[in-house]
């Protein structure tokens, strides 16, 4: 089953995410700031890593970029999940390397199509 880091700030996002996830068929864990998240990818390898981008504490960005340096993350899929939806942020979160990138509000069933092809 593919573990999920679910990295979000909001109860109302997080719930959102974690049942849509859970749906077809992840396993997910949270973390409510960037932080939490580096603790928790520290401590156990996460198949996937849905990061927001404001956060408290430590934002997505700097997050994902630490993330990505602790053993077995290298390679690691870490999506972005934005309220940024300007044009040219996709690319410039793809830039900072994110492998893809979501907006918010998220489309339900956009959302759960790309998360099939992360299923293990």
């Amino acid at each position: 089953m593919t573990k999920v880091l679910v990295v979000e700030d909001s109860p109302l996002n997080v719930d959102l995410v974690v049942e849509m996830l859970n749906s077809v068929g992840f396993m997910t864990e949270t973390a409510v700031d960037g932080e939490e998240a580096v603790m928790k990818a520290e401590k156990e390898v996460y198949d996937l890593v849905i990061m927001d981008i404001e956060l408290p504490c430590m934002d997505g960005v700097e997050a994902a970029k630490i993330i990505r340096t602790i053993p077995g993350y290298e390679k690691t899929d870490i999506i972005a999940l934005t309220a940024y939806a300007m044009k040219g942020d996709r690319e410039r979160f793809l830039a900072e390397g994110f492998d893809e990138y979501v907006s918010k509000p998220v489309n339900v069933d956009d959302f759960i199509e790309l998360m099939k092809k992360y299923r293990r």
